[in-house]
């Protein structure tokens, strides 16, 4: 997908308030990143791609879910901000590093978000419940749900891109956690997936 094929993928999924806001971030990713380490460098001329589509995607894969939506390690605010601009709220974006949340943190004050928050926190310290977790390349998947098994409910959905998805331990992983899963293909890469657990029937 190239730059323009992306943006216009955007454009099609929100609307002008939305991909003017996500316009905004895109430059304030950019800017940022020559002083901290958002996203990797060489990702740069295909921010749209890599990340902005990478994390819209999301909403398409959550399937109409709705209600409160959790980001754990967004880092330079994909997918978390992403999504909240896209109008998934209440969102809270957790981020560890200092100089990581600050930024999310004016980025929100920037663009307006009413209902997107950041926890300079590790998710294990986290008061928040979610119906819908996500987590872009962050930790194994079994840590995840140890770190984070507070925040989900008996209904919560997990959206975790990852690279390829090795199927063959989560069979028990997901029993042991009374989940099931199925995996969803990147929009963005073919070497990508999207791994979605569910609570059990």
């Amino acid at each position: 997908m190239t730059e323009i094929e992306a943006q216009e993928w955007v454009r099609q999924r929100v609307d002008a308030r939305g991909f003017t806001r996500l316009s905004s971030f895109v430059e304030m990713v950019v800017t940022e990143n020559g002083r901290q380490n958002l996203i990797s460098p060489a990702t740069v001329p295909a921010i749209w791609d890599r990340h902005v589509v990478d994390s819209l995607q999301l909403i398409e894969v959550a399937a109409g879910s709705a209600g409160r939506w959790l980001d754990i390690g967004t880092g330079g605010g994909f997918p978390g901000m992403v999504l909240a601009v896209a109008g998934c709220s209440p969102i809270m974006m957790v981020e560890p590093r200092r100089k990581r949340a600050d930024f999310l943190a004016e980025s929100i004050e920037r663009l307006g978000l009413k209902d997107a928050h950041v926890a300079v926190s590790k998710v294990e310290n986290l008061d928040w419940t979610a119906d819908v977790i996500t987590a872009r390349a962050v930790a194994s998947v079994e840590k995840l749900l140890l770190a984070a098994a507070h925040c989900a409910t008996k209904k919560t959905r997990w959206l975790l891109p990852r690279g390829t998805v090795d199927a063959s331990s989560l069979p028990a992983l997901c029993a042991r956690h009374q989940l099931v899963f199925h995996v969803e293909q990147s929009l963005t890469r073919s070497d990508s997936s999207i791994l979605v657990l569910e609570p059990r029937p």
